[in-house]
């Protein structure tokens, strides 16, 4: 992780490991440390917290600590969205993890193999450690982090949106407790002269009244700069006035989608170029009062059909040129989410290897209405018309304040920008040259092309020698496999089906039974 974004998890659990009275040793990987030397080589117990795209990574430090007699385990997201796999490489696999759960660990202890030990609370913890009980372990990292220093706070978990593809849309929203959250700025004060912090919530400011007194009342207006992910719906004017006062200094509202999510979007029934022109004037209006934005949008939605997608796309970058826009590849994260079945059930699934599973390096769910060269065609046509020379002056003239122009210059022409462009034309080049990489997008073969192992090897380095046998395939319909069989229907389940199909079809009012329950957005 770059250190700026490190999770909070992590830091919670070496507060909650210490109260326990363990010795807790904390590393950040940001991509650079040698692990093999900067973990003890004598650990009784490993925690190790990944995203799938460092789930490989992840894979093979379990393996190295396995066998110099370290116990293992797995949390974060890739555990929640593959556990099964996880289970092949870990000791203990953990779902939502709260004192309980760890302290069932940490009593027991023990190996598990070859089948780690799953646990999960049923929720998110209610409590967690305070700042000040996390801060040597936000302070270590806050050294490796550049001139820009975020510290990470949560106000509240879950969400209440539904967006099928996200992995909060079936967590019930959870506010934290707000005399914590006052706490923990009065101690932040103490530690740093002007602190920045970086709101970890998956929705900032749902109980936006009493999240926005609760800073109010603890520390002076203006002495601490915010950054939160948000949605349009919250970020009406008097809010945003109210966010500009306390000096929010950056927002990221998820568009997602110019025919979906309207709820989210604030943009009700309205689609296509209509939700073009209303969002886009809805973040010029954001970005009047704060000074840095950036839109997220999800590609290759079942919704998107055409070149209109990419194209309202490029319109709306055309209409709010402040922005940077975030992309993000359509990616089916095993249990994330409900619509997973769906995709899995269809075949529609992909078994690319977790580490190319960021949102970009790898869309692994088949388009429903594009063959791949037509998706990345389209790709390629909005990102090289996002990070166009003229877009990129656009962008610059149209933000205020040195930090933000200088930022979204530097993620254009990094690899955010330039680099993902060239990354996505290599795929599309592929896709047309080479018959054994077609066939994996098609679904035709599993066999990894050497492209993705050359990347994978480069990546991971010395541990790449440490990768489990096997560990680069894993099963793409886990999710699916996992359910139940649905019962064999008796022959009054089908009296009863042919029954509503002739009522469907009769001239003569009949009884309607309407089945509750219908699928969220």
């Amino acid at each position: 992780m770059h250190a700026n974004l490190a999770s909070i998890m992590p830091q919670v659990l070496g507060a909650w490991c210490e109260a326990e009275g363990h010795e807790v040793h904390f590393v950040v990987y940001t991509g650079f440390e040698d692990l093999a030397s900067e973990l003890p080589r004598d650990l009784d117990l490993l925690f190790i917290s990944a995203f799938s795209q460092s789930a490989q990574v992840a894979y093979a430090l379990s393996n190295m600590f396995q066998q110099r007699g370290a116990v293992t385990v797995l949390g974060g997201p890739h555990a929640r969205c593959y556990p099964e796999d996880s289970q092949k490489y870990f000791d203990y696999v953990l779902g939502f993890t709260d004192k309980e759960i760890l302290r069932t660990v940490l009593a027991e202890c023990t190996p598990h193999r070859p089948l780690g030990r799953r646990l999960a609370a049923k929720t998110q913890p209610q409590h967690l450690p305070s700042l000040a009980e996390r801060w040597k372990f936000i302070d270590q990292t806050l050294q490796k982090a550049p001139t820009i220093k975020l510290v990470p706070m949560l106000a509240s978990l879950g969400c209440p949106y539904t967006c099928p593809f996200c992995i909060d849309s079936t967590v019930d929203y959870q506010p934290l407790e707000f005399d914590q959250l006052k706490t923990d700025l009065r101690f932040l004060r103490t530690k740093m002269k002007r602190p920045r912090v970086g709101w970890h919530d998956p929705n900032f400011g749902i109980r936006f009244e009493q999240t926005m007194e609760a800073i109010e009342s603890a520390v002076p207006i203006g002495s601490i700069d915010f950054l939160a992910e948000s949605s349009l719906s919250l970020l009406s004017e008097p809010h945003l006035k109210r966010l500009q006062r306390n000096s929010f200094q950056a927002i990221l509202p998820g568009v997602e989608s110019w025919y979906d999510l309207g709820g989210k979007s604030k943009t009700g029934a309205n689609r296509g170029l209509d939700k073009v022109k209303q969002v886009s004037e809805h973040i010029n209006m954001v970005m009047r009062y704060v000074p840095y934005v950036q839109a997220n949008f999800v590609f290759g939605l079942d919704g998107d059909a055409g070149k209109e997608p990419f194209e309202l796309t490029k319109e709306f970058i055309n209409r709010s040129p402040g922005t940077f826009p975030g992309y993000s590849l359509l990616t089916a994260f095993g249990r994330a989410a409900p619509l997973n079945l769906d995709y899995q059930r269809t075949g529609r699934v992909l078994p690319f290897p977790f580490h190319f599973l960021n949102n970009n390096h790898a869309m692994n769910v088949k388009p429903l209405n594009y063959s791949w060269p037509d998706f990345y065609d389209g790709v390629i046509d909005v990102t090289a018309h996002t990070f166009s020379k003229q877009a990129i002056w656009n962008r610059f003239q149209a933000n205020r304040g040195t930090v933000p122009r200088w930022m979204n210059f530097v993620r254009a022409v990094s690899s955010e920008g330039f680099g993902r462009l060239k990354y996505y034309r290599t795929v599309r080049g592929l896709l047309d040259s080479d018959r054994h990489f077609r066939a994996y997008f098609e679904g035709e073969t599993t066999e990894l092309h050497p492209f993705y192992v050359a990347r994978l090897k480069h990546d991971l380095g010395p541990l790449w020698d440490f990768l489990p046998a096997g560990s680069l395939v894993h099963d793409s319909h886990a999710y699916l496999n996992s359910m139940p069989a649905p019962a064999p229907a008796t022959n009054g389940h089908v009296k009863e089906a042919i029954a509503e199909v002739v009522a469907a079809h009769d001239p003569e009012p009949a009884p309607v039974s309407v089945a509750a329950g219908a699928p969220a957005n």
